[in-house]
Order: structure tokens, then sequence, then C-alpha cells
């Protein structure tokens, strides 16, 4: 059997990205890993279910300029419960990037700019 394990995504600011995780998605850290000589730090994240499922934020010492994302075709993507609730405070958060009432999704950015899908878990 083949199941997820987690999805990476390589940040700039780590503090800024948790902070912007937990805010907009209530992601909380659940481990961290340490070069021993300081040139990285990983961060795995994990939603309020606490299923298997994480995001990993990578983050390197040495980086200093942005991520080329390419034409952000790729995104991750999360079921939410309260989809107008959240919808709301994204809004508020400034960081919707793209909405698709057609198919009554939206997607917002995180500060590297990478793209979240935010999906109703029912309507």
């Amino acid at each position: 059997m083949i199941t997820f394990n987690h999805f990476n995504f390589n940040v700039l600011d780590l503090e800024r990205s948790l902070t912007f995780y937990k805010e907009a998605l209530h992601l909380t850290p659940v481990r961290e890993k340490d070069a021993s000589d300081g040139s990285f730090k990983l961060v795995y994240l994990q939603d309020e279910a606490g299923g298997p499922f994480q995001l990993e934020l990578t983050w390197l010492r040495d980086r200093k300029e942005p991520y080329n994302l390419g034409e952000c075709e790729f995104h991750l993507a999360f079921h939410v419960d309260d989809y107008d609730a959240l919808h709301e405070k994204h809004k508020a958060m400034g960081c919707v990037c793209f909405e698709n009432p057609a198919m009554g999704i939206y997607f917002i950015s995180d500060p590297d700019g990478y793209w979240i899908e935010i999906v109703p878990a029912k309507r």
C-alpha cells in the first residue's frame, strides 16, 4: 500500500510563514528538524483533525531570493467546514488571490506566493 505522507513548500521567512499558516488555516507545528550546521530547518504542520498528511515548510539559511513558482499551476487544497466564514476571514487578511464562484472555490496565496485552494466540505 502507498499513502501520502507530506508535501513541501520552501519558504524565505519561516516565522512569517508559520504565523500565516496558523492564522489562515489553523495548521500547527508537530515536528521540526534543524541541520547541525544551521543551514536549514524543516517544520511539519498538521491540520486540526490530526490526520497523517502534513505540510513541510523548508527554510534554507543562505537563500535570499524568492523561489520561482512558475505560473502557480500547482497548489495544495483544503476542505473546510465553515467556507463562508473562512472566505470572509481570508478576504480580511488580504490573501485571496483568485475566486471561482461557478465552481464554489477560491484560492489564497501564502507569503511566498504558493496557492492554496479552499473547497467547501459540503454544499
